[in-house]
């Protein structure tokens, strides 16, 4: 598919105010690898192919395991996530479709059990940016395939 729109170019004072907020919520103690599958679980229910390329392509440069990338859309039929893991997935998923069914008080309860309120904010930050990019990247058609990692980091 051809992009659309080069929406960096077009739109430099956006997309700057868009890379500071990106910048100050990658400032937190969460595990870089959860990260990455809250990036990744919120860009398959997006079905944004560019931010799945890339962030998949991070997690497997920060050593995530293939199995757990491959296998992520099913995480709750899969054993290799942790209760914080699930927390946190059930979590994006719930805030990324905000609009089904809202946050209910027992998800809520579930994710406080695994993470302080400052993490749960934390989270709902990277949420709210992974769907803010795949909302770029979808409509406007970002070239899918190209992205490459700029460094290995290592899992927290």
């Amino acid at each position: 598919m051809e992009p659309r729109i080069d929406y960096r170019t077009v739109a430099p004072d956006a997309m700057k105010t868009m890379f500071q907020f990106q910048q100050s919520v990658g400032q937190t103690d969460l595990e870089h690898n959860l990260i990455e599958l809250v990036k990744l679980r919120a860009s398959q229910i997006n079905g944004c192919g560019y931010c799945l390329d890339m962030h998949s392509k991070d997690a497997l440069a920060m050593g995530e395991d293939e199995q757990r990338i491959y296998v992520l859309s099913a995480w709750r039929e899969a054993p290799f996530y942790s209760d914080r893991e699930r927390a946190a997935l059930a979590w994006t998923e719930a805030v990324t479709e905000i609009g089904k069914a809202g946050v209910s008080d027992e998800l809520y309860e579930e994710t406080l059990a695994q993470f302080s309120e400052k993490e749960i904010v934390d989270l709902t930050m990277i949420v709210i940016a992974i769907n803010a990019w795949n909302r770029l990247a979808v409509p406007f058609r970002a070239e899918v395939g190209s992205y490459q990692p700029q460094k290995k980091v290592p899992a927290a």
